[in-house]
């Protein structure tokens, strides 16, 4: 289950998710170029077309969009820190923030996962708790609102695809949310 929150001051994004692969697959799905569009989007919502990524300090990361509607997205940012499979910060820069320039840090931390057998509970292999800290809305609450609601989706696609194999063409359509 993904858990996300905006900080009390409104200037982060926090979240974490377990997921049923080890921190190299998850670090993998993450930062392979060919990977990341098969995963982050959703045909009713929003797809990243394009990633591009130099995944080393100082590398450049680009990636391109698409709206449900046609309209067209990016996102920029530089990598801060690269220690595969473990940690991952990156600046991000989206057309769709007015260029606000902020920082997400990734933390992949090993998890044991164990299964009940006969004899006791064994352990079943290695899973990962994967930490999200997205900062630097200062004076912009919106878009910390915005972006909580956006990786509560993201770190969902994450998981199943790693997890299921899910991919963008293969996600279950999306049932509108009902007014009340």
């Amino acid at each position: 289950m993904v858990t996300i929150a905006v900080t009390p001051e409104q200037d982060a994004v926090v979240g974490e998710v377990f997921i049923a692969a080890p921190p190299a697959r998850v670090f993998e799905a993450l930062t392979d170029p060919k990977q990341v569009p098969r995963w982050w989007g959703h045909q009713n919502m929003y797809r990243i077309t394009e990633w591009k990524a130099d995944v080393r300090p100082g590398g450049k990361w680009s990636s391109i969009g698409v709206g449900v509607d046609g309209t067209s997205f990016r996102v920029d940012g530089e990598y801060l820190e690269v220690d595969p499979p473990r940690l991952l910060t990156h600046t991000w820069i989206s057309s769709y923030s007015n260029n606000l320039e902020t920082v997400v840090r990734w933390e992949l931390e090993p998890t044991e996962v164990h299964g009940l057998h006969p004899s006791g509970p064994k352990k079943a292999g290695t899973g990962t708790l994967l930490k999200i800290r997205h900062h630097g809305f200062a004076g912009a609450p919106q878009a910390a609102k915005g972006h909580a609601e956006g990786w509560q989706r993201v770190l969902g696609w994450m998981q199943a695809f790693v997890e299921k194999g899910e991919t963008v063409d293969t996600r279950p359509p999306v049932s509108p949310t009902p007014r009340g």
